[in-house]
């Protein structure tokens, strides 16, 4: 069974940087696209960025320039490193997987995180 593990959120003030981590364990043989997604209070769930298996990356614009995602695939863990943090960047941070490939069930689809807190206070 595959199961989305979120670390590093937490109460920073305005300026701080936090580095998140999404560790995916189960019997794993590849992982396609890995996402992170923010929900602010009252809002939505919105894309932060995306890293394909090929490394290529995508950032919504207010997080471009100030954030990198990036993924170490021997350990199926995808990080969101996040850098001048501003209150309106605080919400819960979930990790997600579109497309994987496990040993036990083939192919399976969309896994989300349980999600991490932040916090940024000015």
């Amino acid at each position: 069974q595959v199961q989305l593990v979120e670390s590093g959120g937490g109460s920073v003030q305005a300026g701080g940087s936090l580095r998140l981590a999404c560790h995916a364990s189960g019997t794993i043989y590849s992982i396609n696209d890995m996402e992170w997604f923010r929900q602010a209070p009252g809002r939505q769930r919105e894309l932060v960025a995306r890293i394909g298996s090929r490394g290529n990356t995508v950032y919504t614009n207010s997080f471009e320039g100030r954030s990198t995602i990036s993924r170490d695939d021997n350990n199926n863990t995808v990080y969101l490193q996040m850098n001048s943090l501003q209150p309106d960047d605080t919400g819960v941070y979930y990790c997600h997987i579109d497309r994987l490939s496990t040993v036990y069930q083939g192919i399976v689809y969309d896994y989300w995180g349980q999600g991490t807190q932040v916090t940024v206070s000015s």
